[in-house]
């Protein structure tokens, strides 16, 4: 390797996970490895598995992408196992092929998490970076796991004065121990309901439950991906707003123009397939078409969202706005996805922040940021 190339800071781009959502994860990597600068960065694709192995990832952006519901990415576990060790000054990479000894790849100067849900989003993997001491894009310990419990988001939120839907948290003991006394809390939102795992995303496990009957199936469904399930009430003639919040090299936050989702054809509501597989009838207006009172409040109330959580780098704040004209938060997303047909860098492309230059700015503020306490 040439001293030009040693110069280089290297990047390890980390995806994949144990959680629900290791296909987005792999599918927004596929995005960030196709755009990120190779002549700038040294560009180190860590993938893991299912079953929480890191290995060594070849990176391909192809192999990465959604193509169909039945043909979806994922880390198979070929590849060689890395372990990342503390060290002074930071951490680095360390690679251990089968058959052979260990060999250090380098020291690594900051981690690219693109992970989403448990395992990775929510404060797991940032607390085992702040650990090694190698800096990171993105939120915090604190932030990542605030951000990742829908429940706990509310509690915050809420603290500092920004409403959100009515909600009833059920956990699975309060499940089991009083399931009579579950279906009285929830009745009390009044049907339909949403049913949704608190600790999820990218619509996993969510239902819409019209009456009583529909109700144990969907916590049922929502337990398979979290113990912990958040019922929401029916946000009724609500339009779902978006907005993107990025954090500047100067401590300070921007904000873009906001989006609207328009959910069509056979989808309820935004859930997986609306997202993100291909010819779906999921319309965007961006910009929304909104007053401009409305679009200055929304990218107000996002950037408090995003400060009063504690969020670094970048978030996706959701919102409902009511057909009174009151906006409710839904929820924060602390490390939103960078597929093709993602919101976050649409939002940005639209506000005059491409996706390189996104890219960019995520990189240089991990870069400029020390770990541990801030």
């Amino acid at each position: 390797m040439s001293e030009q190339q040693q110069a280089r800071p290297r990047i390890a781009v980390v995806f994949g996970g144990r959680s629900s959502e290791h296909v987005i994860s792999c599918a927004t990597a596929g995005s960030v490895l196709a755009t990120i600068d190779r002549t700038t960065y040294d560009v180190i694709p860590v993938g893991i598995t299912t079953d929480g192995r890191w290995v060594l990832a070849d990176g391909d952006p192809e192999r990465l992408r959604i193509v169909s519901a039945d043909k979806l990415p994922e880390v198979d576990g070929a590849g060689d196992l890395v372990t990342l060790n503390a060290v002074a000054g930071g951490a680095e990479l360390v690679v251990s092929p089968a058959g052979a000894p260990p060999s250090v790849l380098g020291q690594v100067d900051v981690v690219f998490p693109l992970l989403h849900g448990p395992w990775g989003e929510d404060g797991t993997v940032q607390g085992l970076l702040e650990m090694a001491g190698v800096r990171y894009v993105g939120s915090g310990v604190l932030a990542s796991a605030v951000g990742m419990d829908k429940a706990a988001t509310k509690v915050v939120l809420a603290a500092a004065g920004l409403a959100t839907v009515p909600s009833v948290v059920v956990t699975a003991h309060d499940w089991a121990r009083d399931e009579a006394g579950c279906r009285e809390r929830i009745a009390a939102l009044g049907y339909p309901v949403f049913v949704k795992p608190a600790r999820a995303g990218s619509s996993m496990g969510i239902s819409k439950v019209r009456d009583a009957d529909e109700l144990g199936a969907a916590v049922a469904l929502a337990q398979e991906h979290d113990p912990k399930v958040l019922v929401e009430a029916f946000a009724a003639g609500a339009r779902e707003i978006e907005c993107g919040v990025l954090g500047t090299l100067d401590g300070g936050v921007e904000t873009t123009l906001p989006a609207e989702i328009k959910v069509g054809g056979d989808h309820e509501f935004y859930d997986f397939e609306a997202k993100y597989l291909p010819e779906q009838s999921t319309t965007i207006d961006l910009p929304a078409d909104l007053p401009d009172e409305v679009v200055a409040r929304v990218r107000e109330m996002a950037a408090e969202a995003f400060r009063a959580v504690g969020c670094e780098g970048l978030a996706r704040v959701d919102f409902f706005l009511m057909p009174s004209g009151e906006l409710l938060v839904n929820e924060i997303n602390t490390m939103p996805g960078f597929t093709p047909t993602s919101m976050y860098p649409q939002m940005w492309a639209a506000t005059g922040l491409d996706y390189p230059q996104l890219v960019e700015r995520l990189i240089q503020l991990a870069l400029a940021r020390g770990t541990g306490l801030r």
